[in-house]
């Protein structure tokens, strides 16, 4: 059992000073100054009024690697355990990108079932950018019906070069698929949906939803500020009931990128309900550079790290409260992907929790219960880490 005092509780909402309780992974009291004595071994742990937070769900991670369009060579590495957790990281959704060859789907499902075993809770989308999408069971729809860590479609890739040319009929059909299959399977069953710097954009989703009559809710576009067009597009499309996910990271390689601090900003001002708003990492995926004749000249590696950071700019550059904010990787994607447990602080919940000092720095990480991070030392390793 460990009994937290003192934390500033973000849960994401702000529940100011607060008592945690975590007794067997579970969070079990949220509230005022609370004294527990027994005959069991108990924690307890002074925050001193740092912030305490759910912990961060990055529903775009390329777990197994990414990449791969310069060749062999070019294919990206999987990922670390202690990547994710040193960067508050405590449940993830893996995906299969540009390569759904080499990087199949029973490698990705069994990659997650090795983080998991880990320390961490793992999700996965069945397919990738090629139609026909690849599967465990042989159709999106018993995917989900049938395999647990099944969460949604993704990442199928609309406007871009690297697509299989998808028409509106085939995306409608895979997101009819992945809606049906959800239902049956207890799952939301979104279609999480790679976006190109392609001249049409978001208009296959509109065409898609109008051909099966299935809500733009049922689709989560990603990379939406890859440039200014298409951040632009995705506030109509937030505010039509889409939910619209900006790749993290403050840095810009390019003059028309936006950073996703300052799409989620934009967003707001626009008008687009808060709660249809993430980021993701896109970690361990391939960071092309192409020219105009869409030949690759540059390849680098997202990293899970962006999400802090770009929390941070979140709070302190832009001045979006905190709670907004930190919802952008906690709570929402939890809601949208019923991820059960998870996203947020809460009597009945899964103890996955960061420490964040006034700089909204990580100290420390907490995952169903187990110190991963403890005042900025790794205490857990995955099986082939070094210390």
């Amino acid at each position: 059992m460990i009994h937290i005092k003192n934390a500033h509780v973000y849960a994401p909402e702000d529940r100011g000073i607060c008592d945690v309780v975590i007794e067997a992974g579970r969070i079990i009291y949220v509230g005022e100054k609370c004294e527990i004595s027994g005959p069991f071994n108990l924690e307890i742990v002074d925050l001193k009024e740092k912030y305490l937070c759910p912990g961060f769900i990055d529903q775009h991670v390329h777990i197994t690697g990414g990449g791969g369009e310069g060749g062999p060579e070019t294919s990206t590495p999987e990922i670390w355990l202690s990547e994710l957790t040193k960067n508050g990281v405590t449940t993830v959704i893996g995906c299969l990108g540009t390569d759904g060859v080499t990087r199949s789907m029973a490698r990705l499902y069994s990659k997650a079932k090795s983080l998991e075993n880990e320390g961490v809770s793992t999700y996965i989308y069945t397919g990738a950018y090629q139609i026909p999408l690849p599967t465990l069971t042989g159709s999106v729809k018993s995917d989900l019906i049938f395999i647990d860590k099944v969460v949604g479609v993704g990442e199928v890739a609309i406007s871009d070069h690297r697509s299989s040319g998808i028409s509106p009929e085939e995306l409608a059909r895979i997101a009819g698929e992945a809606r049906v299959g959800g239902m049956i399977g207890g799952k939301k069953g979104k279609v999480h949906l790679h976006v190109g710097d392609g001249k049409r954009g978001l208009k296959i989703i509109y065409d898609a939803a109008d051909y099966a009559d299935i809500p733009l809710s049922q689709f989560q576009p990603t990379h939406l500020n890859r440039n200014r067009r298409l951040m632009k597009e995705s506030f109509e499309f937030g505010m039509k009931g889409g939910y619209c996910d900006y790749t993290a990271g403050e840095e810009v390689y390019d003059e028309d990128e936006v950073t996703a601090a300052e799409a989620v900003y934009e967003a707001i001002k626009a008008g687009v309900p808060a709660d249809n708003l993430t980021i993701s990492s896109d970690g361990n995926g391939s960071l092309p550079l192409f020219d105009s004749q869409k030949r690759l000249v540059g390849l680098g590696v997202g990293s899970v790290s962006a999400l802090i950071k770009s929390v941070q700019a979140m709070f302190f550059k832009y001045k979006i409260p905190l709670e907004i904010a930190l919802s952008t990787v906690t709570k929402n994607p939890s809601t949208i992907h019923g991820l059960k447990g998870k996203g947020e602080i809460k009597e009945g919940w899964d103890a996955d929790l960061v420490v964040l000092n006034e700089n909204l720095e990580i100290e420390s990480v907490l995952a169903k219960g187990r110190w991963m991070v403890r005042e900025g030392v790794l205490e857990v390793f995955g099986t082939f880490e070094r210390n």
